[in-house]
């Protein structure tokens, strides 16, 4: 089959002589807005992330086969994928468990006023803190009960979290307490001391934690998003946050987040660069992935 791989995936240049030695033939394109390295009509199958927001599929006339290097389908034009029969396959779970780490690490941050410790560290300051918070006993709403979401519940439950997820497919998953339907997302927000985003962005969820919701979460909740910036209203989430127990953002309306963005400066906000993916054990899952795609 006849591939062409993208800078997308880091380690592909490196593995690019094994899928060559398995009867492929591969051409490697270091940037995605560059210009193709050959002919549309050579590519069958392509390993990329963004490639089709340069390059939109109808110029490929004998696609067959993608493979994403990203969890979600949101940059792929998925009606086209279908009218055209083409296979694809996202990298759902490679990023699931450094994702679910970073979730944890976010709220326990905040819970354990580490910001506070370690201002005081630096101040060479001896001072104690009374209002550190336990996760034993709390209720976390996991909103997106995929691979990522899961990995959410699992580890927060075994802090002796109470754990309800909410999905657009309802089912049930040992994993949760409960996992209920999107229409019971207004209660679950109420009951949660931790809300935890994970869904993918579509025109449902566009916009979906707007100042409505935010308003029914309790005083003193946390919010996590590592699902996609425009979940959330940025305008009604600073607005909430006074009331809030803080927020854990890894993902912006907006990336990068803008320098006069208010968050930056927000008591109680953590924030980093779209970066809560990263883990050393991605490699090695994404290659498994990307090996079951070429043996198909």
């Amino acid at each position: 089959m006849n591939w062409l791989i993208t800078g997308a995936w880091r380690e592909a240049e490196r593995h690019i002589p094994e899928i060559e030695a398995m009867g492929h033939a591969v051409r490697f394109m270091p940037q995605e807005s560059d210009p193709l390295p050959c002919d549309p009509a050579f590519v069958e199958g392509v390993v990329c992330n963004g490639l089709f927001l340069h390059h939109p599929l109808s110029e490929f006339p004998n696609l067959r086969r993608i493979q994403l290097t990203s969890a979600g389908l949101d940059r792929v034009d998925m009606d086209e994928v279908k009218a055209r029969g083409i296979e694809i396959q996202s990298a759902r779970g490679v990023y699931s468990i450094p994702m679910a780490e970073f979730a944890i690490s976010g709220v326990l941050d905040l819970y354990k006023e580490q910001a506070f410790f370690y201002d005081n560290q630096q101040q060479r300051r001896w001072d104690k803190h009374r209002g550190l918070r336990e996760l034993y006993g709390k209720t976390v709403a996991v909103i997106g009960c995929g691979s990522v979401g899961t990995e959410c519940a699992k580890r927060f439950r075994a802090f002796g979290c109470a754990v309800l997820g909410v999905d657009l497919i309802p089912r049930d998953d040992p994993a949760f307490d409960r996992l209920t339907g999107l229409d019971t997302l207004n209660a679950a927000l109420a009951q949660a001391d931790v809300v935890v985003l994970t869904l993918p962005l579509t025109e449902q969820t566009h916009g979906l934690i707007g100042a409505d919701r935010l308003r029914l979460m309790r005083d003193g909740a946390v919010l996590v998003n590592i699902a996609r910036g425009a979940v959330v209203d940025t305008g009604a989430l600073i607005e909430a946050l006074p009331r809030l127990g803080g927020a854990v953002l890894d993902v912006f309306e907006e990336e990068p987040l803008p320098a006069d963005s208010p968050l930056w400066t927000a008591a109680r906000v953590r924030l980093t660069p779209h970066n809560s993916f990263v883990g050393d054990g991605n490699a090695d899952r994404l290659w498994q992935i990307i090996l079951q795609s070429l043996g198909r």
